[in-house]
C-alpha cells in the first residue's frame, strides 16, 4: 500500500514538473533571437550627454572649458548636451542656524564664484549662451561678480534674477546639490574637471586631451559615423 502511494506520488511530481515545462517552451522568447527593451537604446543621432565637474579656479577647468568643450561645440552643436556641475572637490556643512557653508579648494573666493557659476547654469536655457559666459567668467574668476557682469554684459545675459540667485539662500541651495551630484559620482571623482559622456566616464585622459575625438567615438558606435567626425 505505501509503495502505491509513494508511485502516485512520484508520478504527480513528474507531471507538475513535465507541465511546467512545456508551458515555459510556449511563453519564452528562442534564446537565438532575445527581446530587447529598445526604449533604454539613445537614438543614433541623439546628442551626447556631457556632464562637466569642475570648480571656478581651477586652472585645470579653465583650460578644458577654453580649449576642448567650446571647441568641440563650436564644431558640431547639435552632438554635445552640456551640463555643468560647478562644485569639484568642495565640502557642505550645515551651522546651527540652519544655513549653508562651503570650504572650496582654492578658498572662499572659488566657493563665491561656484555659488554664481551655479547661478547662471540655473538661469540661462539657450545652450550656447550658457557655456559662453562659463567660458567667460572661467577666464578670470578671481573677482566673480565683477567677471558675472562683465559676461554678462558681453553675451547679453539678464543679470538681476542670477544677481538674487546668488545674493540669497537659493544660490548655496544650487551649490548643495551640485556637490552632492559630484559626490555620488562613481568611480568617486580624484581629478578636476572630470567628465562624463552619457554618464560614464571612460578614459579621462583621452577625454581631457581630445574631448571631440571620444564624443565621435560614441557618435560612431551608435550608428553611422557623423560627418563632423570625417
Amino acid at each position: 500500500m505505501y509503495q502505491k502511494r509513494l508511485m502516485r506520488i512520484i508520478y504527480l511530481i513528474v507531471f507538475v514538473v513535465v507541465v511546467i515545462l512545456l508551458y515555459k517552451s510556449f511563453t519564452s522568447a528562442p534564446e537565438s533571437n532575445p527581446v530587447q527593451d529598445d526604449s533604454l537604446a539613445r537614438p543614433a543621432d541623439a546628442p551626447i550627454y556631457t556632464m562637466v565637474f569642475y570648480e571656478a579656479l581651477c586652472p585645470d577647468s579653465k583650460n578644458f572649458i577654453i580649449k576642448q568643450l567650446q571647441p568641440a561645440f563650436v564644431r558640431a552643436p547639435h552632438m554635445l548636451e552640456i551640463q555643468f556641475v560647478p562644485y569639484g572637490k568642495a565640502t557642505t556643512s550645515t551651522i546651527s542656524d540652519g544655513s549653508l557653508t562651503f570650504d572650496c579648494q582654492h578658498g572662499p573666493i572659488e566657493c563665491e564664484a561656484n555659488i554664481i557659476h551655479a547661478c547662471v547654469v540655473e538661469a540661462v536655457h539657450d545652450a550656447k549662451t550658457r557655456l559662453d559666459m562659463v567660458a567667460c567668467m572661467i577666464r578670470d574668476n578671481m573677482i566673480p561678480k565683477d567677471a558675472f557682469y562683465r559676461c554678462a554684459k558681453e553675451h547679453g545675459v539678464e543679470i538681476e534674477s542670477i544677481q538674487k540667485c546668488y545674493d540669497s539662500p537659493h544660490g548655496a541651495e544650487l551649490l548643495k546639490l551640485h556637490g552632492e551630484a559630484t559626490h555620488a559620482l562613481r568611480p568617486q571623482i580624484t581629478f578636476i574637471p572630470t567628465i562624463t559622456l552619457d554618464g560614464q566616464q571612460g578614459r579621462q585622459a583621452s577625454i581631457l586631451k581630445d574631448l571631440f575625438g571620444e564624443v565621435c567615438k560614441i557618435a560612431s558606435g551608435r550608428g553611422p559615423k557623423p560627418v563632423e567626425c570625417e
